[in-house]
This record gives structure tokens, sequence and C-alpha cells, in this order.
């Protein structure tokens, strides 16, 4: 490990400045910590940002939800209300990683962890993710774990989080707190997909810190779900995920939500999906009508074209289990 410095600021203000200085957050530290090691990042100073007061999980006056940045995954998967009410955020929890992790890993820095991509980690293959203008090795190299969806020339390297995927789902909001003040952003603006910027992994300002994460209101009754499907059933990430968000009144579907993981280069809405859904009745032969378009757009790679197909399956199967059959 490289000399870097280390500090600990007592109040939210003090860790501001710090930011604003150049330091990077660190929390939990199961992300950062690895890629220093690596030699992936080398930040000059750390700030820790663990005793700040952003835990927590409440409900917010208009019917929805917020998690602090700050708290462990562990316990908003185990929240009491988390779990009535919004099961694909637990699950895509739970799903995430070990207990162990679970039980160190913060909720904002599970929506910033950056690509598990072996070439991004591997400081002696091209990567643009690392240096802006290198090359992407994934391109030509073995891709089968890559993304098919939101590609670009840079940058074929698919976003890790399965909780960003059930945010998306949901409509999240993401609270930042800067040198500027406060502001809010969906979740599908704060994480950006590579275009020709692909190191530019998210819309935060210098200095910024997530603080929270709002789930809005959802017409009542709401049914979700998290689907991962992988490897290896011990803790992998995912080849292809989906969580499904549907409100069913009157045996119609009123709302639909569905994202997809393992894919792209961000938590994938599928919004042909929810178009085929909306205003539909519920039935085996609907789920495999919406399943069918939910690789539209795909670009697979040479060795990654089956994730097309099983996205598809992936998507299907989850909304029989969360839609249920006729």
């Amino acid at each position: 490990m490289y000399p870097f410095a280390y500090t600990k600021p007592a109040d939210t203000r003090a860790a501001l400045a710090a930011g604003a200085r150049g330091g990077r957050y660190i929390a939990g530290g199961t992300t950062l910590v690895d890629l220093m090691r690596e030699t992936v990042e080398r930040p000059g100073t750390l700030v820790d940002i663990s005793g700040l007061p952003l835990r927590g999980v409440q409900a917010t006056a208009r019917g929805g939800l917020r998690i602090g940045a700050l708290a462990r995954m562990s316990d908003v998967a185990a929240h009491p209300r988390v779990r009535t009410a919004y099961p694909v955020v637990s699950q895509a929890l739970e799903l995430s990683a070990s207990a162990q992790l679970r039980n160190m890993a913060t909720i904002g820095g599970n929506i910033m962890q950056r690509t598990r991509c072996t070439y991004f980690r591997d400081v002696t293959a091209a990567c643009n993710k690392r240096q802006r203008g290198s090359g992407c090795a994934a391109l030509e190299g073995y891709n089968r774990s890559h993304a098919i969806l939101g590609t670009s020339e840079a940058c074929v390297a698919t976003h890790p989080s399965d909780l960003a995927v059930a945010l998306a789902a949901l409509d999240a909001t993401v609270h930042l707190l800067g040198p500027d003040g406060e502001r809010s952003l969906a979740l599908t603006e704060f994480l950006l997909p590579p275009g020709d910027t692909p190191d530019r992994e998210h819309d935060l300002r210098p200095g910024e810190l997530i603080t929270g994460v709002e789930i809005p209101p959802h017409p009542q009754p709401l049914r979700s779900g998290y689907l991962k499907v992988r490897d290896r059933q011990s803790y992998e990430f995912a080849l292809t995920s989906a969580a499904v968000v549907l409100n069913i009144t009157g045996g119609v579907i009123r709302d639909a939500r569905v994202a997809a993981g393992g894919v792209g280069t961000v938590p994938w809405r599928l919004t042909a999906v929810e178009r085929r859904l909306a205003g539909a009745r519920p039935s085996d032969q609907l789920w495999a009508q919406a399943a069918a378009v939910a690789a539209d757009g795909a670009r697979p790679l040479h060795h990654n074209g089956f994730k097309a197909e099983l996205l598809k399956r992936t998507v299907e199967r989850q909304l029989r289990t969360v839609g249920g059959t006729r």
C-alpha cells in the first residue's frame, strides 16, 4: 500500500471542507480499499465519514422512505418497513454480498462502487475508465461478463450494484450535499453511461457526498421482487438480474416498473417491457410477450451474446413470480 493521509472529521462541515480539498470519502471501505491495494486508485487523502449522522431508515411525509447514506446494507435489508413495503430492496441487498460484507458496506458506498471489469482492475491493460483515451481491452478481449446495453466504443463494463437496480425500478432519488449546498437527482441521472467519458461514472461535483437515498411513494398495493442469475449460488456478480415492481388493482396492471442488472453499463430500465405491461391483465402469455422485448437495443460482444436470451428468461421468470399467473 502506498503512503496517504487519513483524517476523520468531527462533523459534516469539516468533512465537506476536506472533500473540497481533494480528499476521497470512505466509510465501510469495502470497495475503495481493494482498489487502493491494486493501485487502481491512489487518493492522496482519505476522509473517513463513518462518524457522520447519516444513518437510519425513516418514512417520509409523502409516504415514501429515506435511507441514510451510511446505513449498513445488513441493517437496511433487515428493516421491517423495507422488508414489508419494498421486498425488492431487501432481496437485492441480501443477494449482493456475504453477511460479513453487508455488515460493513454502506448504502452510499454500494451505489458508488466501481465496475468489477477485470481490465479496469488490471493496471497493465488498456482501460478508458482509468485513463481516458487509452483504449478498452474488453472490446476485443474476453468479455463474457460485460454489458450489452448502454455500451459505447469507449467502454463496455457493467455496473456491479444489485441495490442500484432495485432503486432504479423504484424511481429512487439520490440526495447530495456539497460546498454549494444540497441538491437531489434521480438515481438514473446520477449514474452515468460511459459515452465518450467513461471515467466520469457519477454526476458528483467536487467535494459532494451522498447523504441519503429516497424512495418515493408508489400506488398501493405494491408487489416487488428481485431475481439474480449468476454462475454460482455463493456470492457472485450477476450475469443478469431483474427488479420488478407492479401495482395490480382489479385484475389489471395499473403501474409497472422493471429494471435489469448485469447487462448494462448502468442499472437499465426496461421501458419497452413496462409499456407492454401497463393496462394489461396478468397472464403467462403477457409475461412472455413483455419479456420478449427486454433485450431490445442490445449490442452483444463476442463472448456475451447469450445474455440477450438470458435476460428475457430472467425477466419473464420474475414477472411471473411477482405478478402471479392465471
